[in-house]
This record gives C-alpha cells, structure tokens and sequence, in this order.
C-alpha cells in the first residue's frame, strides 16, 4: 500500500517533530541536571559561609574572654602592687622610727 505524497510528507514532518522533541527533552534534561548542580554548589557554598560565620563568631568569643581575662589580671597586678606600696611605706615609717629611737636611746 503506497502513501499519497500529502501524507508522506506529513508523516515525515510528525516523525522530524518527535526526533527534534526527543532532543528537546534530552538537553532540557541536561539543563535541568545542570541547574541542579549549580543549586547544590549555591547550598555548598552557603554551608561554608555559615560555617566560616560561625568559625569568626568563635574567635571572637575566644578574643573576648582573652581580653577579660587580661583586664582581671591587670586589676589583681594592680591591686597587689597598691598593697606592696602599703607594705614597703609601712616598713619605712617603721625604719624612720626604729632610727629615730635608738639615736634618741644613744643620745640618752
């Protein structure tokens, strides 16, 4: 049985459409899988910048109670510093007075 040429050439446009939409599809298919993994490297990247936030919010912290912990220390250093001033003027009037006695005792 033979087609009339109109036919055929119908058949012949519907069977170039469906191959030229299988293609379609196939790389439709491709760009998909592409944008996919482009979503996936945007994630990546977003789990990294968080991480690397996290990591920053963390030094800071640390620095922090660095810093506290040297302002404590300055203030014990100082403190410690104001009583050894005590201590040593405490021992001159001492001195002063041990000396002003026994030259009074000597002069006696």
């Amino acid at each position: 049985m033979a087609l009339k040429v109109p036919v055929a050439k119908l058949i012949i446009k519907d069977l170039i459409k469906g191959d030229g939409a299988i293609e379609e599809v196939k790389e439709l298919n491709k760009v998909l899988l592409m944008k996919d993994d482009q979503i996936k490297l945007f994630k990546d990247k977003d789990a990294l910048k968080d991480q690397k936030i996290s990591n920053l919010e963390l030094i800071i912290t640390k620095k922090d109670e660095q810093f506290s912990l040297e302002r404590q220390k300055s203030e014990e250093l100082l403190k410690e510093l104001k009583q050894q001033r005590r201590k040593t003027f405490l021992y001159k009037i001492g001195s002063f007075v041990a000396v002003i006695t026994t030259s009074l005792l000597i002069v006696k």
